[in-house]
């Protein structure tokens, strides 16, 4: 066995990021499917999943501010993409400055997640739940720890 330069980077390190982008470009080939039956942008559908995120009913600010966090759009951007969530009538304008989520919105949140379900179930009942729980933690972890050091160093 040869010994490994501590200043070269393991080789699986790098494939992570491979590995979670094909999965990722593999599953939301399927949820676009799904979405073209609902008529539903990629867009709009993430817009509407991020105002999930925040409970349903942040400030219009805060909504955009994250739409362009996440998504890593400019502040107009965002703010046509919040706007497209509120003219597809999946969320509504409250008087307040809030974005809450419609009951068109859940309706349509609900029928896209029970349809994924459908897709992606019988797929993931052949992976050992262990396993897959380790891996949603695991995901969950460097997607925090990512975000940290992206806040620390100024890229928000």
């Amino acid at each position: 066995r040869r010994g490994r330069d501590p200043g070269v980077p393991r080789h699986a390190l790098p494939l992570l990021g491979q590995a979670v982008g094909q999965a990722q470009a593999s599953l939301t080939r399927l949820l676009t499917g799904i979405l073209a039956g609902t008529g539903t942008s990629h867009q709009v559908w993430l817009g509407l999943q991020r105002l999930n995120a925040l409970g349903g009913r942040p400030a219009r600010e805060a909504y955009e501010a994250d739409l362009s966090y996440w998504l890593e759009l400019d502040g107009p951007a965002a703010a046509r993409l919040a706007g497209e969530v509120v003219a597809a009538g999946l969320a509504a304008s409250g008087d307040d400055g809030s974005v809450a989520l419609s009951p068109r919105g859940r309706a349509l949140r609900q029928e896209v997640l029970a349809a994924s379900a459908q897709v992606t179930g019988p797929m993931l009942a052949t992976v050992d739940r262990a396993e897959l729980d380790t891996t949603i933690r695991t995901l969950e972890k460097i997607t925090r720890l990512a975000r940290e050091k992206s806040d620390t160093e100024g890229n928000r």
